[in-house]
Order: C-alpha cells, then structure tokens, then sequence
C-alpha cells in the first residue's frame, strides 16, 4: 500500500474556513491539491514543503473550492480534474470523471462516488487502500452540507454510500465546521458517552487552531444525526429543523 500524506490547508480563515487538502503519494511524490479555496496559503505551504502539485482534484463546482483553480494550474501547469458533470462549471477542468471512475495519483488510486444533494455531480474522492474519503461540502463534522441544488431524497442516498464505506475510514471535510453541528448532535444524542468525548476533544483541538478532521466514519455515523437518519423523510425533517 502507497503511504498518502494529507495535510489541512485552511483558506479563508475566519470567514468560510475552508480546508484545502494537500496530499501527496509518498512511493512516487506526486502531489494533488483537493478544493483549492484560495491561492496564497497553498502557494505557501507548497514552497515550504518544496512540492510542486501536478494535479487539483475538486469535489464540486462552488467558487470557494475553485477560486485558485486557474492560478495554481497556470503556476504548476497542473491538471484539473472534476466531476463530470461540472464540466462547464469548474475552471480550468481538464478531465470529468463519472461515478464508478478511478484516478491515480502516483500509486494511490482514488475511486470516484458520485454524491448529488449539495449539489448536483458533488464527487468524493475516496482512497480505499489509504481509508481517506474527501468529502468537499456533503459530510462535515457532525452535519452536512446545505441543498443548494438536489433534495433531502438524493442526499439522503449518497449518505447511503458514505454509511456503506468501512467504518475505519477517516473522513476529510472541505470546512471546518464542527461547532455549527455540536447543538444539533447533543440535542439529538443527549446521553452519548462518545460524542461527549468526541466534542471534548474537537474543542481542544479548536482552541489550539487544529482541524477536528479526520475522524473516521464508524465514529461520525455514531455521533453525526443527519447519518443517523434511516428514510429519506426523516433525513428531510433533520433538514428543516
């Protein structure tokens, strides 16, 4: 198994919190950047870390996970890959990939999942052999990503492959949002002993301005009440609360 290092990029910090990915295939040191957010802090980080990415990967089309498409790829002459269906929505797309798909990086091979409810062709990028998932704006810490364009029913069927993907896998989210669902999970899980600790320890990590990410989804799915929905209604009413 090819060693994937991951490290957090947070773009736009204060406002919108994004996490851009940096992630390189240790066996072959091709490097990937996963929803470029904004140019300076990744452009930083890849100096530093001398890495000059050949690819950026995006999960979907919404300008605060593109915004540095151009930019990077112009300076890296890196290729950009996204869904299929954002073909005329992502800027600077080179390739779309369908769901099923799969993209190496280097000697990591990522599978694409297809996942339409925060929008329509949202891709995960998920590395079986390294238990990474990229998640963009469908999972995030203890909630998920608004409906800007499917419905409660499609989005409660792509949670349906997330639930489905080994418990061990550690999850990556495009925002760190954790603090906008820890309310919502205590109300619906009040006398949870594990999300109690899981809070605890996302704050510590919050007030040492660490990412909350990764955690797996055997934890995520125990403690995240829109993955805790069995029906697409009942997913729906968690939605409009």
């Amino acid at each position: 198994m090819s060693n994937l290092l991951i490290e957090p990029i947070l773009c736009r910090a204060g406002t919108m919190d994004n996490y851009s990915w940096l992630i390189t295939d240790q066996a072959s040191n091709q490097s990937a950047i996963i929803d470029p957010s904004e140019a300076e802090p990744i452009i930083q980080r890849c100096q530093a870390k001398n890495i000059r990415p050949q690819y950026i990967f995006n999960t979907h089309h919404h300008y605060d996970h593109t915004d540095a498409n151009e930019e990077l790829k112009s300076l890296y002459n890196a290729k950009v890959i996204g869904g299929a269906h954002d073909i005329n929505r992502i800027p600077g797309i080179d390739i779309g990939l369908e769901d099923g798909d799969t993209f190496n990086l280097g000697d990591s091979q990522a599978q694409i999942i297809r996942v339409d409810g925060h929008t329509i062709g949202h891709i995960l990028w998920y590395f079986p052999e390294n238990k990474a998932l990229f998640t963009g704006d469908t999972l995030f810490n203890l909630c998920i990503g608004g409906l800007f364009e499917g419905t409660a029913e499609q989005m409660f069927y792509s949670l349906e492959k997330i639930k489905a993907l080994p418990g061990d896998t550690k999850f990556y989210p495009g925002h760190e949002y954790t603090i906008h669902g820890m309310g919502f999970a205590q109300y619906y899980n009040p006398n949870s002993q594990i999300l109690k600790q899981y809070i605890e320890t996302a704050m510590q990590k919050i007030r040492n301005h660490q990412p909350v990410a990764p955690i797996t989804l055997g934890i995520e799915k125990q403690c995240n009440p829109y993955l805790q929905a069995v029906t697409p209604l009942a997913l729906q009413k968690l939605c409009n609360e």
